[in-house]
């Protein structure tokens, strides 16, 4: 675990922050929900933007990457509610906390670099550590459960869906000869795997050969579709008249999922898709935070009375 939490928080570059600045903070105060806080650096930026008048409820399913948000967000005192959970609850937390209407509410579905670094989850194939990949630790099969259980069948479909692997069939098929084995238990076994699985030719120039991979096994083991699914018409619903709500999404599926319910909100006329092309990022942004390459902003506003 880092010693300093803080400045870990603030050498997390948030992505798209300037367009989340102008497109989402509050001119009237109110509430802001940050519906995946990570390590508050969206949160804090917005809070900072409200002269005393904005109020934050922040929701993460990591409670670690909770934790640091806490410590970054702390000068704001009590403006600050934080609450562990899965923003695909994003309405009954809401309610819980008090809250009847949002005037801004962000999700960035994008992994921070605590995780990715620190967190000894197995979210990257830089360090071999357990393969677990759960944004929350404390609930759900991990990843290791699921490698070693699924159906080759469905461990091809997940890769090939959610990694949009063009060699899925031949890595679940690795997967499944390797665990037949020895159960597949650390990172580096699944990287083992992908390396053996797609030939040496058809590796990505850009990209690690096991990239698309530990997405989609991440992507599976959180449930992240389904959640986003869930969690878009409850933050819809939860907009003041006038409010905003923006999503930052980083893989195509996701753009879709985010794209046809803004559709489908924008098509009732209670609400009006601002950016039905996504806003991505400069080039500036890009060469400073190169994992911003990827990201996609769509917004979304609840019509005024």
């Amino acid at each position: 675990m880092c010693e300093d939490p803080e400045r870990a928080a603030r050498a997390h570059l948030p992505v798209l922050v300037d367009e989340v600045m102008f497109l989402l903070r509050p001119r009237d105060g109110g509430w802001v929900v940050d519906g995946t806080v990570g390590m508050g650096g969206h949160s804090e930026r917005l809070m900072e933007s409200g002269d005393g008048r904005i109020r934050l409820l922040g929701v993460d399913a990591d409670g670690e990457a909770l934790r640091r948000a806490g410590v970054r967000l702390a000068r704001f005192g009590d403006r600050v509610v934080l609450r562990h959970g899965s923003f695909r609850g994003l309405g009954s937390i809401a309610a819980e906390a008090g809250i009847a209407a949002a005037a801004a509410i962000l999700l960035d579905l994008g992994m921070s670099s605590y995780q990715l670094g620190e967190s000894g989850r197995g979210f990257s194939f830089q360090n071999d550590e357990e393969l677990d990949m759960r944004f929350d630790p404390s609930t759900g099969p991990t990843a290791a459960d699921l490698l070693n259980r699924l159906p080759v069948e469905e461990l091809a479909r997940i890769i090939f869906e959610y990694g949009e692997e063009r060699h899925a069939r031949r890595i679940a098929r690795g997967i499944d000869d390797r665990r037949q084995r020895a159960p597949l238990a650390r990172t580096a076994d699944l990287v083992g795997v992908v390396k053996g699985a797609v030939p040496r030719a058809a590796w990505p120039r850009r990209l690690h050969v096991a990239t698309r991979t530990f997405q989609a096994i991440r992507i599976a083991v959180n449930d992240e579709m389904q959640a986003l699914t869930e969690a878009l018409p409850q933050a819809a619903s939860l907009l003041a008249p006038g409010g905003r709500f923006g999503v930052i999404s980083f893989h195509s599926g996701e753009d879709r999922i985010v794209k046809r319910s803004f559709r489908t909100l924008s098509q009732e006329g209670a609400y009006v898709d601002l950016e039905p092309a996504p806003i991505e990022a400069t080039a500036d942004e890009v060469l400073e935070n190169p994992r911003a390459r990827s990201a996609k902003l769509r917004v979304l506003e609840r019509v005024a009375a």
